[in-house]
């Protein structure tokens, strides 16, 4: 009897230990709650909402108000910099106020999300553990406060995203999890098989690569204001802008007091004297200061400045915002300017310092847009001691934005190409808009039919100033004629690629630039990617051209010495009588076939498959000259290139 009753005992102990084991393992069927995540805990949480006028008979369409809170908790082993978090929005969303963050990819709030996006830390970057802090939560964690507007999801719905997730590298999240019918969460932990050949500072994320990069450099502290330095740097060998225009926005009522290498756009001090920094700074003469705005926009200064001993002696300054290819020119491909920038309260000391955040870089017309991500933290820059001295000065702190170049689904070109060649009398015109299409053509011209082929004189005269020669050689040519006739392609800058000679051990093709546009082009550059031809690429006669290592099959171009500026569009010798004239550039280049046998320069070998105007990606033609029609070398189109080259000669 006491042997049962001690078997009895000893399995009651064991049954009760191996429960009291699975209830304390988290499971992972079951939710995680912060306390038994390991990693970075995520939690969003909807706390509440309203209905909004108007009154819309579409529920779909009908706006609500909504209130959300997004925790992030690091209960992990490793500091976590820099924090990303990615909110899977679905219901249209509009964000209207965020507290403790911005939007990642630099975009401005008030701002849409409704496809989803990933927030960045902006007062509190870097999450710390529990066992750096004592588990001081303050220093762990970060609360987003979320406040927007959302469409179609009425009470007692609950407006939830599809998916919370950390965008950081080198972290995989399970599941996310609800919890009622208003929070989910997740629990992300590190990713073992996760490699990086990039060595990384104990302290200090890494430097990334992109398309631009901008360092904001603290070079001076004080208690109530520091003096940065702004570093632009191109890295793309095709990337390019003109009269840079930089904006970002302060998050803590910072202003600009002074500016050395460049200058904002807006000099206006009235913020300040009417808001909380006049309040402040009481005696501080604000006649003095340049810019109060939360989003400042700054401009590079003109070259006449640079030596200015007041706004220039900047190196890399005042250069009218014009930044090269460091193919082109690597001195040219850097632009800096300094700021001085006041604090408010609580910020009001020396070691208390953070950037802006929503950079956006633009430049003119005819250059490629650009996204910059959020500043991340790095270490502090180290530059040459100006004072000629052997030793290196470092920045007090330092933060990289990231910019690259970004191409948006109904953004249209900017400049376009036209084909034609020696075994085809017509030449193959740029798309119809091409450049973008009128706002309201009103029958006068149809923006879907079909680019008309021309005879090759018309390249040389406006669009406006084609319709005759375009109607007569369609009838010439028993070619189909439109009604309403197409519009046209609305481009600054044409570009026409005209395959010239093809014999048996090379072929040559000449490129003609044409500006349409009112501003000239100084330092321009422009690419050819030819898949199958690059390789057997010679000589360029009258451009400076060269092939570029790191983009496959592209050839690049730029005016020689003297002849690198090409001039705005002109009237005719006589404006009542003669269309205006384009500015224009022309060469010829020539290739060897005995590196690309097999080449097929007729069948479509010979044309480019992407052509680029100072960074620009232009519109190419759908088709290629056709050489069935006419297999002799055409009299009428030799003829108009010997007057095209007569004309290059005498200007």
């Amino acid at each position: 009897m006491a042997s049962h009753v001690h078997t009895c005992c000893c399995f009651f102990f064991f049954t009760v230990a191996v429960l009291s084991i699975f209830a304390a393992a988290p499971s992972m069927s079951q939710p995680q709650t912060a306390d038994s995540c390991n990693g970075i805990f995520l939690s969003y949480a909807y706390t509440g909402g309203a209905r909004l006028p108007p009154n819309i008979s579409d529920p779909a369409q009908q706006p609500y108000r909504f209130e959300s809170r997004l925790t992030v908790l690091n209960n992990g082993l490793e500091e976590l910099k820099s924090w990303r978090v990615f909110v899977g929005f679905q219901h249209n969303e509009w964000l209207v106020s965020v507290s403790n963050a911005v939007l990642a990819d630099g975009t401005s709030i008030p701002g849409a999300v409704g496809n989803g996006t990933v927030f960045a830390g902006s007062t509190v970057t870097d999450l710390k553990t529990a066992a750096a802090t004592a588990g001081d939560l303050s220093q762990m964690q970060v609360r987003v406060e979320l406040l927007g507007t959302l469409f179609g999801v009425a009470p007692p719905n609950v407006p939830m995203p599809s998916n919370i997730s950390l965008a950081n590298d080198g972290f995989v999240c399970g599941q996310p999890t609800r919890q009622g019918n208003n929070e989910t969460h997740v629990c992300c932990t590190s990713d073992p098989s996760f490699k990086t050949n990039i060595a990384r500072d104990e302290e200090f994320l890494p430097r990334q690569n992109g398309d631009l990069t901008i360092m904001y450099d603290v070079i001076k502290a004080y208690d109530s204001n520091y003096w940065a330095e702004v570093t632009i740097a191109n890295h793309n060998p095709l990337g390019r802008l003109d009269n840079w225009r930089l904006s970002w926005d302060w998050d803590n009522d910072e202003f600009i007091h002074t500016m050395k290498g460049a200058y904002p756009s807006v000099v206006d001090s009235s913020d300040c004297v009417f808001g909380s920094q006049g309040t402040f700074y009481k005696e501080l003469d604000f006649s003095n200061v340049l810019n109060c705005e939360k989003r400042p926009t700054i401009i590079d200064l003109p070259p006449t400045r640079f030596n200015d001993s007041v706004l220039g002696k900047v190196p890399f300054c005042c250069r009218n915002g014009t930044i090269l290819p460091p193919s082109m020119d690597p001195s040219k491909s850097v632009s800096r300017f300094q700021l001085q920038v006041f604090k408010m309260p609580p910020n009001v000391n020396r070691s208390h310092l953070t950037p802006p955040h929503n950079w956006e870089i633009r430049g003119a017309t005819l250059n490629p847009d650009y996204q910059c991500g959020t500043p991340i933290r790095v270490s502090p820059t180290e530059s040459p001691d100006q004072t000629g001295l052997p030793s290196n000065i470092s920045a007090i702190a330092s933060w990289q934005v990231v910019c690259n170049i970004t191409k948006g689904k109904s953004a249209s070109p900017k400049c376009c190409v036209s084909f034609s060649a020696y075994y085809n009398e017509s030449v193959i015109p740029c798309n119809t808009c091409a450049c973008g299409c009128p706002r309201n053509p009103e029958r006068t011209c149809s923006t879907v039919a079909p680019a008309m082929w021309l005879p090759p004189e018309a390249l040389l005269v406006p669009f406006e100033n084609r319709s005759k020669m375009a109607v007569d050689w369609a009838s010439l040519k028993h070619l189909q004629v439109p009604n309403p006739m197409p519009c046209g392609d609305n481009c600054g800058v044409s570009i026409n690629w005209h395959v010239y000679t093809d014999y048996r051990k090379g072929w040559t093709a000449r490129i003609t630039i044409f500006n349409w546009d009112e501003t000239d082009f100084a330092d321009w550059f422009a690419a050819v990617q030819l898949d199958k031809a690059a390789a057997g690429f010679e000589e360029m006669y009258s451009f400076n051209a060269s092939t570029i290592g790191s983009i496959n099959n592209t050839i690049f171009m730029q005016g020689n010495p003297g002849l690198n500026f090409l001039v705005a569009e002109k009237n005719g010798s006589n404006p009542r009588r003669d269309p205006r004239v384009p500015g224009k550039q022309q060469s010829v280049i020539s290739f060897t076939k005995k590196a690309t046998p097999g080449i097929n320069v007729a069948g479509g070998d010979g044309f480019p498959s992407k052509v680029f105007f100072n960074g620009e990606e232009c519109s190419l033609p759908s088709v290629h000259p056709s050489s069935g029609l006419r297999k002799e070398f055409s009299l009428a189109t030799t003829a108009f290139l010997i007057l095209l080259s007569i004309i290059f000669m005498w200007q």
